[in-house]
């Protein structure tokens, strides 16, 4: 399997824990900060996960949209894109994991893998929901960090065939 490149944007340390722990679970892995990265390192990845938290009414994580606004929809032409999500479903239940959806658009010409079944979660609305499915892993570290090591493990497995 080629390199992983786990690009993540973190504020409270949340992302930044999970891509840490995707990286010890994962081989042949980068992790890079989104705060300190340019255009160029997503073009050295073949394989990529993207993880970033949704903040407030449905936004991307600040460093993540500082980020985002850099790249284009062509910088993920011919990549393999798995995308993690963060969010709150209990207080911000009209844009939970948003960011999901978002960097899915960003991400829209890769090849998306790693999405997961809504299940066992509580929200009302979600950019990261297509039909029953997110087009990622949804976490909420706020109200069912319980969860998040067997969704973690169940989610790399299947990513894990899917990268080159």
């Amino acid at each position: 399997m080629e390199k992983i490149g786990i690009f993540y944007g973190t504020t409270t340390g949340h992302t930044q824990e999970i891509a840490e722990t995707i990286a010890s679970k994962l081989e042949n892995c980068e992790l890079i900060d989104v705060a300190s990265a340019s255009k160029e390192d997503i073009a050295k990845y073949t394989n990529l996960i993207l993880a970033a938290s949704t903040y407030g009414d449905g936004d991307l994580q600040s460093d993540w949209e500082d980020f985002a606004g850099n790249l284009s929809e062509d910088d993920f032409s011919g990549k393999i894109v798995a995308i993690v999500g963060l969010g709150d479903q209990d207080g911000y239940s009209d844009s939970f994991c948003d960011s999901i959806g978002i960097l899915a658009e960003l991400a829209k010409k890769a090849t998306i893998i790693g999405k997961t079944k809504n299940e066992n979660y509580d929200f009302q609305v979600s950019k990261g929901l297509v039909g029953d499915e997110f087009l990622g892993l949804a976490i909420d570290e706020d109200n069912q960090s319980d969860l998040t090591e067997s969704r973690l493990n169940a989610w790399i497995t299947d990513i894990k065939t899917k990268f080159k």
